[in-house]
């Protein structure tokens, strides 16, 4: 056969065309399944807002009709409109999602190449306390790429346990092998059947509680109430059965929650006191990068989350979030979060004080540790 350039170059012209569209076709393959990938991890870690509503009357009848030894709990507002709640916690989850969003895709995408993500559940739950800093605790945990945590809280042991495990682990956001699940809920540190479930579901689950003084925090959670019912009584008429005797009403939750020893009894019932962890609310705020080494320690991680990762807020009163490369400006949490207390009598609050001063004390010689509120 005679040779023909031309025919020679019309065989090899159309094979690295070939190969040219090959390429961008993988290049965009891949490009897709990214996308999807980050859609499908991102929506895994979105809350369902309508999984308490129809549970949400059974279940405060349950926390309110707990054993105390000191009576009913009257909650007045703070079970009541919990759904108003779950929506001030949804938008700052939100708010938190897209702050943070660029390193979760880095992750992503890391862990997209590197093992295969499941939901799982909780190998540590943040149980407690309401109004002691567990949003701001579970946020810092968030910037640590060892750590998956749930954005709203699920009310799992407290209110929804009949749904059953398999619910549960649903929402739960997606993480390797390698990765730490978490959750909070405030309120299963004082529901009385909340220990022996989680023992139930896994005795060695780690369990982290914020703690404040007592005084304080009941101020704070009034003030919550407050922001939603702007007519409810007095402070003071509340935390006193009679004002002319100055006798505490321990039928209050706000004030019943601050009663942390006799909560902590019901949990070492179950659990060994180093399977806790007491974080000070109050520590939390003044040395953020002291408390999270802690932390990280309690919970066997490798100790990423330093003094860089925080900036002070003077407005807000408390520290925001900050990438270390500091080219972006602080994240701080959301509005609902930091509000100005009310003027209280300060004869009350010094009976509270007076109140809380037996029981914090018995409360430092059970945790071994003093978190100077006295």
């Amino acid at each position: 056969m005679e040779y023909s350039p031309a025919l020679l170059s019309s065989h090899v012209v159309p094979s690295s065309h070939a190969k040219n569209k090959l390429f961008v076709f993988c290049v965009m393959l891949s490009l897709w399944i990214y996308m999807i990938y980050c859609c499908v991890g991102y929506c895994s870690t979105i809350p369902n807002l309508a999984y308490g509503s129809a549970r949400t009357r059974e279940g405060d009848a349950a926390v309110d009709g707990q054993d105390l030894s000191l009576g009913a709990s009257r909650d007045l507002l703070n079970n009541e409109n919990d759904l108003d709640s779950r929506g001030d916690e949804w938008d700052e989850v939100r708010g938190e999602a897209r702050a943070l969003d660029d390193d979760e895709d880095d992750d992503a995408w890391s862990s997209f190449l590197n093992e295969t993500e499941s939901k799982k559940l909780p190998q540590a739950i943040i149980i407690g306390v309401k109004k002691g800093g567990t949003r701001a605790l579970l946020e810092f945990l968030r910037l640590h790429p060892d750590i998956r945590a749930a954005g709203a809280e699920p009310h799992f042991f407290d209110r929804n346990y009949d749904k059953g495990l398999p619910w549960y682990r649903e929402l739960m956001p997606k993480s390797s092998e390698s990765q730490l699940t978490m959750e909070k809920t405030p309120s299963y540190f004082v529901t009385r059947d909340v220990p022996s479930r989680i023992y139930s579901m896994s005795k060695d689950t780690r369990l982290i509680v914020v703690v404040r003084n007592p005084v304080t925090r009941a101020i704070s959670d009034y003030t919550q109430t407050r922001s939603k019912k702007p007519d409810i009584a007095s402070f003071e008429s509340l935390t006193l059965k009679n004002i002319s005797v100055g006798v505490i009403d321990t039928t209050w939750s706000a004030v019943q929650i601050g009663l942390y020893a006799k909560h902590l009894e019901r949990w070492l019932q179950f659990f060994p006191l180093e399977q806790l962890l007491f974080v000070s609310g109050e520590r939390l705020i003044t040395d953020p990068a002291g408390e999270m080494a802690r932390v990280q320690a309690f919970l066997g991680l490798r100790r990423v989350i330093t003094e860089k990762y925080f900036h002070f807020n003077p407005a807000k009163g408390f520290p925001c979030l900050q990438r270390p490369d500091g080219n972006s400006k602080p994240h701080c949490l959301g509005k609902t979060k930091g509000r100005t207390h009310p003027n209280i009598n300060p004869e009350v609050v010094q009976r509270l004080r007076d109140f809380y001063k037996p029981f914090n004390r018995k409360f430092y010689k059970m945790t071994g540790q003093d978190f100077g509120w006295d």
